[in-house]
């Protein structure tokens, strides 16, 4: 796909809507359309990289309550001919075709390598990739299982979001408190480290394996990292949690921003 001249493709990811609680979500969330507002004018394509929301399933007759706004902001992408492609992350996993019918994005479960101007990129939200994690591929697969997913749905939706959410926010606290002992150890500028790290180390053979790859892509990860392999590039887009970044390319360059928020140092490597 060629880029028009003007115009930037943007990657986004790990927004988490609905935790911690819906006030403190709507706040970010107000954030967040305020950027799709600000970018709309030169964005020729979006990538919504998974997690947009802490959790998501779709009952066959209801949506969850909530987001009005932000979908009707997305909706108006969509609506203006700005494509929305939406990458399925391990707690959006059940987005099945609400997004698609109703909201017109384009929606993925699965990696994708694609040439975007005169660039190669391989795109995925990262969760289940690379060398062990065997746990969550297990829960994967179960969470995955069309039977399950049946039997969930049997759950009334006020009890069905109490429960998944209630494990969601203790996840989320639990990495929350993992990170910041990991900042603190001052891991996020030890290159080592982070090379160390499932997802580069998936990207270090996968470079491998094809060089003709020029940006390799990802979320999951709430840490927004550049790391380069020979002359592929990695990146990790970050959050809008704590880091509200995001990617943009103009057809020859990635660049890592973040949006209303001052001062912000990026993590080895990053595009100023």
């Amino acid at each position: 796909m060629d880029i028009i001249t003007g115009k930037k493709i943007y990657f986004t990811s790990d927004h988490h809507f609905g935790i911690p609680d819906r006030t403190r979500s709507l706040e970010r969330e107000l954030r967040f359309v305020r950027w799709l507002e600000h970018i709309a004018p030169d964005t020729q394509e979006l990538y919504i990289m998974g997690d947009l929301f802490d959790f998501w399933f779709e009952y066959h007759q209801v949506v969850p309550r909530g987001y009005t706004i932000l979908l009707g902001a997305l909706s108006n992408l969509v609506k203006s001919g700005i494509p929305v492609h939406y990458f399925r992350g391990n707690h959006d996993m059940w987005a099945f075709n609400y997004f698609e019918e109703e909201l017109g994005f384009s929606m993925y479960r699965e990696p994708v390598t694609r040439r975007l101007g005169n660039k190669m990129f391989y795109l995925a939200h990262g969760d289940g990739l690379g060398p062990g994690d065997h746990g969550y591929k297990f829960l994967k697969k179960v969470f995955g299982s069309p039977v399950n997913q049946w039997l969930f749905r049997q759950i009334h939706p006020d009890l069905a979001f109490r429960i998944a959410l209630f494990w969601s926010r203790r996840s989320r606290y639990a990495n929350i408190a993992r990170e910041g002992k990991e900042e603190a150890e001052g891991r996020y500028n030890d290159d080592q480290w982070l090379r160390s790290e499932r997802l580069p180390r998936f990207v270090e053979v996968k470079h491998q394996q094809h060089p003709e790859i020029d940006n390799f892509i990802f979320g999951h990860w709430h840490l927004p990292v550049h790391l380069t392999f020979g002359k592929s590039n990695y990146y990790n887009i970050g959050d809008w949690i704590s880091w509200f970044s995001y990617l943009e390319f103009d057809g020859e360059k990635v660049k890592s921003r973040c949006f209303e928020k001052a001062d912000l140092v990026f993590p080895i490597n990053l595009h100023p």
